[in-house]
């Protein structure tokens, strides 16, 4: 993976309308909060998603670390496709939810994520219901403990769960999720098969959504600065939005 801080990186092309577009949430569409229930969302947003699902034919969908409610809570009225909990679940453009059971481990687990939070000022505990994450934005002094714990019960899991470790936050997921995985499975269904993928993330939890969209030959684009395995650049969210926005009046 390069590590150039994201310098050498330039802009990506405007959108082409032979192209499916596949968006992260927080740190993209959004800047990043200090507890993910106070982020705050552009009224414009769910309107510029829209257009560029008309200009896509429909090929548009976001795919965050947010469960698929929380997504659709955030951005109605756009009722485009989702993919959440890093790909765990979908929401189709039909509507319709596809959720995988959950993990049994995790209802002895959340009891012993919810003390530690308890216990310590500025860490929020995030219950996804597939997953667990601890958000330490509030309390930085508190990521090697955060860490830990989730490192600890991936081990305790065996291989049943991996860790993600994201911007100030540190996640338990099943191995079976990935973002990469849901933009493939998005690009084997109409109205994306056969279009060229575009995908745009700010965080380490988006790397093998840009890994799966470079060996398509297609557009993957990194928010901010750092190492990463996207081959374009944009400097933060407004920069992003102002691109969409541009690309729909080429």
């Amino acid at each position: 993976m390069p590590d150039d801080g994201g310098a050498g990186l330039p802009a990506p092309p405007l959108l082409s309308r032979d192209e499916a577009l596949f968006l992260d949430f927080d740190g993209t569409l959004v800047a990043i909060a200090p507890a993910p229930d106070r982020v705050q969302v552009a009224p414009e947003l769910p309107e510029l998603l829209h257009a560029l699902s008309a200009m896509l034919d429909g090929a548009v969908a976001l795919v965050s670390g947010r469960t698929v409610d929380d997504l659709a809570r955030l951005i109605a009225p756009f009722a485009g496709a989702l993919a959440g909990q890093h790909g765990l679940e979908r929401r189709g453009l039909d509507g319709a939810v596809i959720r995988p059971p959950a993990e049994p481990a995790l209802a002895r687990l959340r009891p012993e994520f919810a003390r530690f939070a308890a216990r310590h000022d500025g860490v929020v505990l995030e219950d996804k219901g597939s997953g667990l994450a601890l958000h330490y934005r509030q309390a930085p002094g508190l990521a090697s403990a955060c860490q830990a714990l989730v490192r600890g019960a991936a081990e305790a899991g065996g291989d049943a769960f991996t860790v993600i470790d994201g911007k100030m936050l540190s996640e338990l997921v099943p191995r079976r999720g990935g973002k990469g995985r849901a933009i493939a499975g998005f690009l084997a269904e109409a109205p994306f098969h056969g279009r060229t993928p575009v995908f745009v993330g700010d965080d380490t939890t988006d790397e093998d959504g840009f890994a799966e969209v470079n060996e398509r030959g297609g557009t993957s684009v990194h928010v901010g600065g750092g190492a990463t395995a996207a081959r374009y650049r944009l400097a933060d969210v407004g920069d992003v939005l102002a691109w969409l926005a541009c690309s729909l009046v080429r």
